[in-house]
């Protein structure tokens, strides 16, 4: 084996690791194939499989998409550590706060169902722009008043988060110009890299929210009230910063309609043929009458994602972190610090999701990810102890996330080109209506001392949703990939 011995090699290398390309390992010099090849195989495979190769190499939108998104969450995870003990402070009681959470959640869904459906009509710059003034200004409309009203409207026209998770149109428009902008079997490692950096946004802002909130209180002696608020003009001040990410968009980001494409295009559905194909055998797949068999698998679709987010309603990120406040009297620092840790490892297991979808399938990988979080969800609320509590929020997270850039791919590839934007939206709305009913029954769980209760229904109905996806899908996509395989051999 012969040493690196100069500057030049080793810089050889990060070249050739930069520049991996999966289809062909050829070495930059005899030096590396004889000292380097096998380590470096082992490198760039790994990079390979955790999708950085396909982001290194993806567009400047692509990356500019992936920017908002950390920073949107960043913005979310702040205010969401802090909504409910906020609105708590300003004497408001816990159904109200539920009330408050589900009337902003319903607004959401009127103002995202009018803006995704009419997405790539407007332009989904456009719409993009016009969220992230809205999100400037709720934040500076909670910074600046206490009234409960006023808060209220802020929250429905503009764009607070009361679950910590996606609300407005951003991600409908995002993950469609994403599908638009990236090849069919690249998609899975980018919608891992965007759930990934989403998370990590989510996490980052929890930290940094809980740490100045403590840092304003203890040592400069503010009260918890104006601190909140400042925290709130920091919320207005990354809706501008998102602003500016959407406007150096490319208009490559834009829905062109475009000419039939060849079988391989990014518009051809998943779990079947827009088309009939000459070549194959007839055969009945969910695609193969589009308009009835596509609204067979919206309304599935919208009753399964429905029944998961009214059972994430109930246990909010909002809720969750109020919960351990008031039943340990955690002070917001710790708070910060606990979820940063849950969410950091939530986004951590994203890559690992990537991997195993590219083996198994989305919709296996979605299902038998999320099941166990889903019964550790039920736990947290169980115990009196503090530990044993953390634990079940530990192990909720390990699994949590993982099916977010797995459903986003099924659904990507499961729906045609020229609608999915609008489908996207609709199930968004689905989505957001069902969630909006959640933090209400959750509030007034808690005013009558039943706080826990909301968190043992939510994990059951996320373990009946499971069970449907893998029911309903599973069987179809593993067809698809099989079909697709034996296509792929024959050429």
């Amino acid at each position: 084996m012969l040493p690196i011995r100069t500057h030049s090699e080793r810089l050889r290398i990060d070249c050739y690791l930069l520049s991996y390309d999966s289809a062909t390992l050829l070495p930059f010099s005899p030096i590396m194939a004889e000292s380097t090849s096998r380590p470096v195989r082992v490198i760039a495979h790994l990079l390979e499989e955790v999708g950085l190769v396909t982001m290194w190499h993806s567009s400047l939108d692509v990356k500019l998409l992936c920017a908002q998104r950390f920073v949107r969450l960043f913005a979310y995870g702040g205010s969401t550590l802090i909504l409910a003990s906020y609105l708590s402070a300003l004497g408001i009681a816990d159904d109200r706060i539920g009330l408050f959470m589900t009337l902003t959640l319903i607004g959401d869904v009127v103002i995202s169902f009018f803006l995704t459906l009419f997405a790539d009509k407007m332009g989904r710059k456009a719409v993009l722009s016009l969220g992230s003034v809205l999100m400037a200004g709720s934040g500076v409309v909670f910074a600046l008043t206490g009234n409960y009203w006023i808060l209220l409207a802020a929250a429905v026209f503009g764009v607070i988060s009361p679950s910590g998770n996606e609300i407005g149109p951003f991600r409908a428009v995002e993950e469609s110009t994403l599908a638009h902008l990236v090849a069919h079997e690249k998609l899975p490692d980018v919608f891992a890299w965007y759930s990934l950096v989403g998370a990590a946004g989510t996490a980052l802002g929890q930290l940094i929210c809980g740490w100045m909130l403590t840092s304003l209180q203890s040592l400069h002696g503010w009260e918890f009230i104006p601190s909140c608020r400042v925290m709130f003009f920091v919320y207005a001040a990354v809706g501008v910063v998102k602003l500016v990410f959407t406007l150096v968009l490319s208009r490559k980001v834009e829905y062109v309609k475009e000419e039939p494409a060849p079988q391989n295009d990014e518009t051809r559905p998943l779990l079947g043929d827009s088309a009939p194909v000459e070549e194959l055998p007839k055969k009945k797949g969910l695609f193969a009458s589009i308009e009835k068999d596509l609204w067979s698998l919206v309304i599935r679709l919208f009753i399964l994602f429905g029944l998961d987010a009214f059972a994430s309603g109930l246990a909010s990120m909002s809720w969750m972190t109020y919960f351990f406040h008031r039943k340990f009297s955690l002070p917001e620092g710790e708070l910060g610090t606990i979820f940063f840790v849950t969410s950091s490892i939530a986004a951590a297991s994203m890559l690992v999701a990537s991997s195993i979808a590219k083996r198994f399938g989305n919709v296996k990988t979605m299902v038998f990810t999320h099941l166990p979080s889903a019964v550790c969800l039920a736990m947290i609320s169980i115990p009196n102890s503090l530990p044993l509590a953390l634990t079940f929020l530990v192990l909720r997270a390990c699994s949590q996330s993982m099916d977010v850039a797995p459903r986003s791919a099924f659904l990507a590839a499961a729906l045609p080109s020229d609608k999915r934007t609008a489908i996207m939206g609709a199930v968004n709305v689905v989505k957001t209506t069902s969630q909006s009913m959640g933090p209400l029954l959750t509030g007034i769980l808690a005013r009558n001392d039943m706080f826990g209760v909301s968190f043992i229904i939510a994990g059951i109905l996320k373990i009946i949703y499971d069970l449907g996806m893998l029911a309903s899908f599973a069987g179809k996509e593993a067809a698809k990939r099989k079909q697709t395989t034996q296509n792929d051999e024959a050429r």
